[in-house]
Order: structure tokens, then C-alpha cells, then sequence
């Protein structure tokens, strides 16, 4: 009997574990701050998560200071930001509020980035969606 309930655990841990490794791998960053190592980090960190999962969604919602990060002539992880944009694996995602707190134009963002109304908005609904959360802070 206990040979049978030791089976039964071991399978029932193998079915558990390949079930946590199939579901998908989603996540979006809320990024506020216009330090640039902090800008420096986040696409080491999508790297990253790109190299052991090249199936993973990925949004990075801006606003506040951090849209330094996504504005031509300002961003240092510009070309970085572009090449993962175009590839679509990754989506630069500007709050249109915060572009007008700062006078801040479509035109100014870096190829590739797209824009929503409300960031936070975003935010709640890309975690509704199930999508893992991650507070950037410097």
C-alpha cells in the first residue's frame, strides 16, 4: 500500500510540474523612473527571459520620467528598444497622458513603440489577462 501511495505522489508531482512549465510565460513591467542604468537593466532583463523563453509575452508600460527611455535623441537603449520592437517580441507601451503632461508627440517615440490612453488602466488589464507584474524601481 504504501508502495502504491509513493507511485501515485511521484506521478501526481510529475503531471504538476510539466502543467506549471506549459502555462505561458507573460509579463509586463512598470517602468516610472528616468535613470538610465535602470533603463540599462530592464532590456538586460527582457534579454534574458527572451533567451530561455523565446515564446514569452512581454509589455513595458512607460510613464512618468521613464519615457526618456522610448524618446528619440534621449534614450540610451535606443537601438536595444527598436530591434526588439520590430521584431515584435516585445511591446514599448507610452502612457498618452503622461506624453502630454511632458509635451511629449507621437512622432518623438522611437519606431516601434505604441501608445495607450492610461497607463494604469494598462496595467490592470494586462494583469487580468494574467499577465505577471513587475514594479521597475531604481
Amino acid at each position: 500500500m504504501k508502495k502504491i501511495f509513493l507511485t501515485g505522489a511521484f506521478l501526481l508531482g510529475i503531471l504538476l510540474q510539466s502543467s506549471a512549465q506549459q502555462r505561458p510565460y507573460n509579463i509586463v513591467f512598470d517602468l516610472t523612473t528616468s535613470d538610465t542604468a535602470t533603463h540599462q537593466r530592464v532590456i538586460r532583463w527582457i534579454n534574458g527571459i527572451l533567451t530561455s523563453h523565446p515564446d514569452a509575452k512581454i509589455e513595458v508600460v512607460f510613464y512618468g520620467k521613464a519615457l526618456d527611455m522610448i524618446v528619440k535623441d534621449k534614450s540610451i537603449v535606443a537601438n536595444e528598444v527598436i530591434k526588439l520592437a520590430t521584431d515584435k517580441k516585445v511591446t514599448f507601451a507610452a502612457c498618452e497622458h503622461a506624453m502630454q503632461v511632458f509635451n511629449i508627440s507621437k512622432g518623438q517615440l522611437l519606431n516601434g513603440v505604441t501608445t495607450v490612453p492610461d497607463a494604469l488602466y494598462e496595467l490592470v488589464i494586462k494583469q487580468a489577462e494574467g499577465y505577471g507584474y513587475i514594479k521597475v524601481t531604481n
